[in-house]
């Protein structure tokens, strides 16, 4: 499933094709949004945001699309009403004079009002979202330190989006992995020291990620290894995905364990288990 920076990337490649434009048409392929087709229609689109993995675009009206990509949705940009050769279904497109935002194989996508995005299901449970330019972090360690999150594992933590928004199994290894902090260790288990550097690179590893379009590792180590001719997938991450290889530390070979069927990776003398 792609992360925040993921999504984020999507949204800037749409608000580059659509934003402050016109819209000539909308499609929905759900029958219960067809209605919101001709509303939609002839409108300029004010903004694009997301908010952790949901994407909202918002049109001059105060209607809003919202929708979340889940495992197989993807976002597409063409030139106007060229459609790609895919097998995939399209499940949302809206339409300008010059280009099409092409959603596929999304299933979970609605209109709603100004009153209806804070009451939403999801969007109203969302921790606050990790690429949020309004993101400090001190506001992350107060959420560290917060009762209800002081005895649970990072490995839950880390993936549950009423923490931070946006963050899923490839941030929460990295961000683990720099902070040096054992991934089935708790807030409780802590020093002060230790929190405020996992606070700041919860914030600092997905805007790496984001701006380096998902590179987590140290970037003058991942440009030595791309000139050496190594593949993107070999020099994109410090831990993620490297089961049994060495730690780019250490040399230690990297660890790959599961918690609640999500794999998750570390190194096990740069990251030690509390004792």
């Amino acid at each position: 499933m792609p992360e925040g920076p993921e999504i984020r990337k999507a949204a800037d490649k749409i608000e580059r094709a659509i934003k402050a434009r016109v819209t000539q048409e909308v499609f929905f392929a759900f029958e219960h949004l067809k209605p919101y087709e001709n509303e939609l229609t002839g409108q300029t689109v004010c903004q694009v945001e997301t908010r952790g993995k949901a994407l909202l675009i918002h049109f001059e009206n105060h209607l809003s699309i919202y929708s979340h990509n889940q495992l197989y949705g993807i976002w597409m940009v063409r030139n106007a009403y060229n459609y790609p050769i895919t097998k995939r279904q399209l499940r949302l497109a809206i339409h300008n004079a010059k280009k099409s935002a092409l959603l596929y194989s999304a299933s979970d996508i609605e209109v709603l009002t100004p009153e209806q995005i804070p009451r939403h299901p999801f969007l109203s449970k969302l921790g606050p979202d990790v690429l949020s330019s309004k993101l400090r972090s001190d506001h992350v360690l107060k959420l560290l330190t917060a009762k209800q999150n002081q005895r649970r594992q990072f490995t839950t933590l880390y993936l549950d989006q009423h923490f931070l928004a946006g963050i899923g199994n490839y941030l929460r290894s990295e961000i683990l992995y720099v902070a040096r902090l054992h991934p089935r260790m708790r807030p409780i288990d802590c020093s002060d020291n230790q929190l405020e550097t996992l606070a700041e690179a919860s914030i600092a590893i997905p805007y790496q990620s984001y701006r380096y379009s998902g590179i987590t590792n140290d970037l003058d180590l991942a440009n030595q290894l791309k000139a050496q001719g190594q593949k993107r997938s070999q020099y994109r991450h410090w831990v993620f995905s490297r089961a049994g290889q060495p730690c780019r530390i250490c040399k230690t070979p990297i660890v790959k364990d599961f918690a609640s069927s999500r794999r998750f990776y570390y190194c096990p003398v740069c990251q030690p288990a509390k004792t």
